[in-house]
């Protein structure tokens, strides 16, 4: 299905896991995709492997807590494709996980709250500034998460960060309704991508990751990556400043 075909998109944090699957699944519905990563050679190879299959696709560096080079990322976008219609703000981490946040160091907290909020921020005002000037509209989709809405220990800058994600989604669709922007975020639940590597290695853990879920299994990143290009689409037009919960329905039950 090839029903976007001619649109142009731009994926953060593309070199892998929902990323990477969002870059690859939008291609297949004829988006034309820059796939940015501050790893570049991860994003070029997942450019590369659009191209092998048939899309098109550029890999490009961005620094999402850098506003300039986010500007930047836009420009050279626009630059190489001529438009921009979707703008997908998913780079994210989580925190290190090791510690309360009365004994983590400042430093930890603005790290994560730089990438995951800030980063978002950057990317929301950048294309809707290049769409508003355009006149052409657009959709803005942000990667939020279900721990915008319930905590976990010693996860307090990942929780801040996200449900700022959600606030400013839904502050961003008011203010950007006029021009006929859309903005909507994503919310998953645990997935199945190289952030969760380390907690593979505590059976207890994983076992408790998996149990979060109402099927005892964390999303694949291509379960996410369906939901993103639903969002992008034409179908979803009416939907606006919403986060869409993608979690198997962990939150809708108690563990």
């Amino acid at each position: 299905m090839r029903d976007m075909e001619g649109r142009v998109a731009i994926v953060t944090g593309g070199a892998g896991g929902i990323g990477s699957a969002t870059a690859r699944r939008l291609a297949e519905r004829g988006v034309r995709v820059v796939v940015a990563d501050r790893d570049e050679a991860g994003a070029r190879r997942v450019a590369d492997e659009i191209r092998a299959g048939g899309g098109e696709a550029e890999g490009m560096f961005v620094d999402v807590t850098d506003e300039a080079s986010v500007n930047a990322l836009v420009d050279a976008a626009v630059a190489r494709f001529s438009r921009l219609d979707i703008m997908f703000n998913n780079a994210g981490v989580f925190g290190d996980g090791a510690r309360n946040f009365l004994d983590d160091p400042p430093e930890e907290y603005f790290r994560v709250v730089s990438i995951n909020q800030h980063g978002v921020f950057y990317g929301m005002r950048a294309a809707a500034r290049y769409m508003r000037q355009a006149g052409t509209g657009g959709v803005i989709i942000n990667t939020a998460s279900i721990y915008a809405f319930i905590a976990d220990r010693n996860q307090l800058p990942y929780h801040a960060s996200k449900a700022a994600v959600v606030a400013m989604t839904k502050a961003a669709a008011l203010d950007l309704a006029r021009h006929n922007i859309r903005v909507v975020a994503v919310a998953p639940g645990m997935v199945n991508t190289g952030l969760v590597d380390n907690w593979r290695q505590d059976e207890r853990v994983w076992n408790t990751i998996q149990r979060a879920h109402m099927r005892r299994r964390m999303a694949e990143p291509d379960e996410i990556a369906r939901v993103v290009a639903f969002l992008a689409s034409d179908d979803a037009r009416f939907i606006n400043g919403h986060a869409i919960c993608v979690d198997d329905g962990a939150l809708s039950f108690k563990r």
